[in-house]
């Protein structure tokens, strides 16, 4: 017991040295204006998660396809209109102020990373359907399947962040 509380003397030119090392440049982008490689690496094609609020208050993270569109301000994922996804968004807005759900979106290849966080809704509609699924196709290189049931979950984006 008397050596748990023990700390090492570490050489100060040590820690300087490992901290430069770990030294991360700020992390924020503009979501309406991200720089030319934060924009390049959301349209290179990787799989990406969506992260919902569950009722009980804890993350729901799945894989899916997200297009980002900056123009805009938003993030899109097309989706069935019963996943448990959807279902956790449509919760959200129902008892959230404002009727929209928190959530992120997020990439990862290697040591590149980028997040996008913002209010989702589901859109229902023939042309926001439409349109999401012309994103998707142009960014993933097919057009999915017909899919009666499909819904977009849109993403009004507030925070972008990432090391691309």
């Amino acid at each position: 017991m008397g050596n748990l509380y023990k700390v090492e003397s570490i050489p100060l030119k040590a820690v300087a040295r490992t901290l430069r090392r770990m030294r991360v440049s700020n992390p924020g982008h503009d979501v309406l204006n991200p720089t030319p490689e934060y924009l390049a690496f959301w349209r290179e094609r990787h799989v990406c998660t969506l992260t919902t609020p569950r009722p009980d208050g804890s993350p729901h993270v799945v894989p899916v396809g997200v297009t980002y569109d900056p123009g805009a301000g938003l993030a899109r994922v097309i989706s069935n209109k019963h996943s448990k996804k959807v279902r956790n968004v449509l919760a959200a807005m129902e008892s959230a102020p404002g009727g929209s759900a928190r959530v992120a979106v997020c990439q990862m290849e290697g040591r590149r990373w980028a997040t996008l966080e913002g209010r989702a809704v589901v859109r229902t509609d023939e042309a926001s359907v439409a349109e999401a699924v012309a994103r998707y196709a142009e960014r993933y290189g097919r057009v999915p399947s017909p899919n009666p049931d499909r819904v977009v979950v849109e993403i009004t984006l507030d925070r972008a962040m990432g090391r691309a």
